[in-house]
């Protein structure tokens, strides 16, 4: 490895505690770096904006199955339902993510606003019942239950399922482990049952759509492929838990940003791609695999090797964004667009979905809530170790 490419250990606790200062000092020293791990080997990261967009856009590398780590012990009958259109490329991506796109456009998402306006609601309104000496955590009684509901409304989880579905939402934001590889084959069984009532009863939800789809011409999507994309989405829909907690505690710790958007609600859109940028949870894209030797800003990435983009780094590039570690929800478009999303044939499907959830969410929360505080001091609160997202344990508040 050249002596100039810095070295980023995900399990070194300077890391854990502070992957921002971590992966701002390596892009500065290199565009790319590397990152060790265990049992998978050496990881290039792309530090910089510029280069991590171009990368991600580049047909040169490619999205497989060794891209997914999945954790030991998932049943055998379960895999045929794991390789979901993330692990996908070229036209059979192209195919299925061109059936599903047309639910999840910036208009349907606008379109769906009413339909998680009450649940946000319903979920701020039991906020005082979970106090316990004067603090909520508002991580697992508002921003953990919220995206698991949405998306349970949009996939068509029928009502008296959906606590079963909390659960294992639940296990996915925790993490790929013990508890997620337990809920698997539970919820491939309650996803054949959604699609199985769909079937036999249609509404106004996505898994009705793509039983149309499916009836009109039965060789476009099969019915693994159906089960599969109820339960990757469901899944893929909790992104936004993150991004909530995340996007409330900067706000709290930052009272010029919290008085602005109070003051000015119209800012809310804006103030959702901020946070995205300066606080959003992935902090790195999904790795690619070289087709061939590449060469980016004079390093040689050899075929076969693995790269990821490192969204933390990228989205802080001062190349990219002036004033880049500042917060600051009035900026003004037409600057680089933020990687939180990805870039490219991956980008993330339900972007404008999250979007429209984050901004109903957290402007509610403050409607509701004028007096909102933390309700323990920002050192205090502690992160999860967790080397591949930034997200918070806990986030107890005052309401």
């Amino acid at each position: 490895m050249t002596t100039a490419v810095p070295e980023i250990n995900p399990a070194d606790p300077a890391v854990l505690h502070d992957p921002v200062g971590t992966y701002d000092r390596a892009r500065e020293q290199s565009a790319l770096a590397q990152m060790p791990i265990p049992g998978f080997g050496a990881l290039w990261l792309v530090t910089r904006h510029e280069d991590a967009r171009a990368m991600l856009a580049d047909p040169r590398f490619e999205l497989n199955s060794g891209s997914f780590m999945r954790p030991p012990g998932i049943p055998e009958h379960c895999l045929a339902y794991m390789r979901t259109m993330s692990e996908m490329d070229g036209p059979e991506h192209a195919r299925l993510r061109r059936l599903v796109s047309p639910a999840f456009t910036p208009r349907r998402a606008a379109e769906f606003r009413p339909r998680i306006e009450p649940i946000v609601d319903a979920l701020l309104d039991a906020l005082p019942e979970h106090a316990e000496d004067g603090t909520v955590d508002l991580l697992a009684h508002f921003a953990r239950p919220l995206p698991i509901d949405v998306i349970c409304e949009l996939v068509g989880i029928p009502e008296q399922a959906r606590p079963s579905w909390r659960e294992y939402g639940a296990a996915v934001v925790g993490g790929m482990g013990p508890a997620f590889v337990a809920a698997v084959p539970a919820i491939i069984e309650d996803a054949k049952a959604a699609v199985a009532r769909r079937r036999a009863e249609p509404a106004d939800d996505l898994l009705s759509d793509l039983l149309r789809v499916q009836a009109e011409d039965g060789d476009r999507l099969s019915d693994s492929e159906l089960v599969t994309l109820a339960f990757h989405l469901v899944l893929a829909g909790q992104t936004p838990t993150n991004l909530i907690a995340n996007g409330v505690e900067a706000l709290l710790t930052h009272p010029d940003q919290l008085a602005a958007l109070r003051a000015d609600p119209t800012l809310a859109p804006r103030a959702v791609e901020e946070l995205l940028r300066w606080c959003g949870p992935q902090l790195l894209a999904t790795p690619r695999y070289a087709l061939e030797d590449v060469e980016i800003d004079g390093v040689l990435v050899r075929k076969g090797e693995p790269v990821a983009a490192a969204l933390v780094s990228a989205n802080r590039d001062p190349r990219a964004f002036p004033e880049a570690d500042r917060l600051d929800i009035t900026r003004p478009g037409g600057q680089a667009a933020h990687l939180g999303f990805s870039h490219g044939p991956h980008f993330c499907l339900g972007a404008s979905l999250a979007r429209v959830e984050t901004e109903v969410a957290i402007t509610a929360l403050l409607r509701r809530y004028p007096g909102l505080a933390l309700g323990v001091a920002p050192e205090d609160l502690q992160r999860a170790p967790d080397g591949g997202t930034w997200r918070l344990a806990a986030l107890p508040v005052t309401l």
